[in-house]
């Protein structure tokens, strides 16, 4: 009763203030129930998506088996779905926090071969004394077993928790469970870590993983190893994100692009997917390189992956990139796709022409090769001394030359790449942070295509994405010079109670064991 007392001695002016006052806390507030609404519609509708992709997968992998496959087909097939499922259902996990969880059905865990040689890490409370002033007594334990993998031998982690109680008060005291990327699961990080090193680094498929560990005495199968792999896909996904947005705060970056077979769930046949990398320079503050899995080679998946970057793109003479370089991207051209146009001339028919061409970028090669450990300053004015008047030279020849030649041979056709693309063939002359060619995201596309043989076809989008997503963290250790076993191993162990607001500490370049 006293506010309606208080509102009547308000002045005029200072009730206005409070129908203002009161007008904003209600405008703030419909604009946070609406958020929060917004936020709610996109969680369910990814929780929806999510549900019915799962449903897909499941009819795939427990319904009729395809006629069109073999044996090894339909394994790799069906440990690519497994995955898709572990992802999911770990995705949907995460978005089912503020919900009841559905209990996920488990196959009965195996016990753990005996004759192993087993570890015992007990885990006690910090104070054997409760609150209370009394000594705690031990009165039993729970242990709870880790299969651990070291480089070509099994072992058995033993976790044994204490349990501690107060007989005075009742009180029971018990360390906390160690967070692990993989809740309740039975690997190690080491072991976890040896699965996804052999499957994307070493290309081995996890149908023969589970032959090799069998033959070490150790029954695992392969649908229990794609579980693993899919959470383990969806867990790392944050680190690969981060790495993403520092790659894209670099001034300069590579870029190139590579086929792989995709063959979806219910097909028969495969079709081109491609693998898009991007890499920093070997001039950059920091190393690295991201896969980006595309169902084409559409230039608008490369614009959506550099989004709103603006910066120096070193790339071949791929029309897809082309659109970007009218939103502000300038073009870099490599000087290596203009010296094999003249290579493969020069071995096919011993061309003079192209011989002489391969001396002068020779000569470009030679003065780079002395800059490498030099400032971009330095490297940019030794390039304006040594550099130009060589491109000068080799640039009236190319003119010359092409008059000579008749339109349409292979001759002109060298000579006309390089003529067509000179202006961003020169741009490396006025930025030593830009490279002169790029080989360097050449050789990170390597691996995938010594991959292609033993994978034959990624399985789903999702698929391909995820081994995108480790091959990225693999390949970033290897470039930093890091072990990516033992990087990923400690990787995951920091991960579960790693804040977000410091995942890049955890990033290849940035990572201290």
């Amino acid at each position: 009763m006293n506010q309606p007392a208080d509102l009547q001695n308000l002045s005029p002016d200072q009730l206005r203030t409070l129908v203002i006052q009161l007008q904003e806390t209600v405008t703030t507030q419909a604009q946070g129930l609406a958020e929060r609404d917004a936020s709610i519609h996109q969680l369910q509708t990814n929780k929806d998506k999510l549900t019915h992709e799962l449903a897909l997968l499941r009819r795939h992998r427990f319904g009729k088996r395809s006629e069109g496959l073999d044996k090894q087909q339909l394994a790799l097939l069906d440990a690519l779905v497994d995955e898709d499922i572990a992802a999911i259902e770990a995705e949907l996990e995460k978005a089912s926090v503020a919900s009841p969880q559905r209990e996920r059905k488990k196959p009965k865990r195996q016990a753990l071969p005996q004759d192993l040689p087993r570890t015992e890490i007990h885990h006690e409370p910090e104070n054997t004394n409760c609150a209370c002033g009394c000594a705690l007594t031990r009165i039993g334990e729970d242990v709870s077993e880790k299969l651990d993998y070291q480089p070509g031998t099994f072992s058995v982690e033993r976790h044994i928790r204490g349990k501690w109680c107060c007989r005075d008060c009742d009180s029971l005291v018990q360390a906390p469970v160690a967070a692990h990327i993989i809740d309740k699961g039975i690997p190690t990080t080491g072991l976890l870590a040896q699965v996804l090193i052999s499957k994307y680094a070493d290309h081995l498929p996890l149908y023969r993983q589970e032959q090799q560990f069998a033959r070490s005495g150790v029954a695992i199968p392969r649908s229990t190893l794609a579980d693993w792999v899919g959470r383990c896909g969806v867990e790392l996904q944050p680190l690969v994100d981060a790495l993403r947005e520092q790659l894209l705060e670099q001034s300069v970056l590579h870029a190139d692009e590579t086929p792989v077979a995709m063959l979806a769930p219910g097909k028969q046949r495969t079709h081109k997917a491609y693998v898009w990398a991007y890499a920093a320079t070997r001039y950059s503050p920091i190393q690295g390189v991201v896969y980006d899995f595309r169902p084409s080679r559409s230039g608008k998946e490369s614009r959506d992956f550099l989004a709103d970057w603006r910066g120096k793109l070193v790339c071949d003479d791929y029309s897809g990139y082309k659109a970007g370089f009218t939103n502000g991207i300038i073009e870099i051209g490599c000087w290596a796709h203009a010296r094999r146009k003249f290579h493969d001339l020069h071995v096919a028919n011993k061309s003079q022409i192209a011989e002489q061409a391969l001396d002068y970028i020779k000569e470009l090669y030679l003065i780079e090769r002395e800059l490498v450990e030099h400032s971009p300053e330095q490297r940019r004015q030794r390039r304006h001394e040594q550099a130009k008047p060589i491109l000068d030279q080799l640039h009236h020849w190319l003119i010359g030359k092409r008059q000579q030649v008749p339109d349409g041979s292979a001759t002109a056709k060298a000579i006309q790449y390089s003529l067509k693309r000179w202006d961003a063939l020169t741009r490396y002359l006025d930025d030593g942070a830009v490279p002169i060619d790029n080989n360097w995201v050449e050789n990170q596309i390597r691996p995938w295509v010594l991959g292609r043989s033993n994978w034959l076809f990624a399985g789903s989008l999702r698929s391909g994405q995820r081994a995108a997503n480790v091959m990225t963290l693999i390949q970033s250790a290897k470039i930093n010079g890091l072990n990516p076993q033992a990087y990923l191993k400690d990787v995951m162990e920091r991960l579960p109670t790693q804040r977000a607001s410091k995942i890049s500490e955890l990033l290849p370049h940035n990572w201290r064991p």
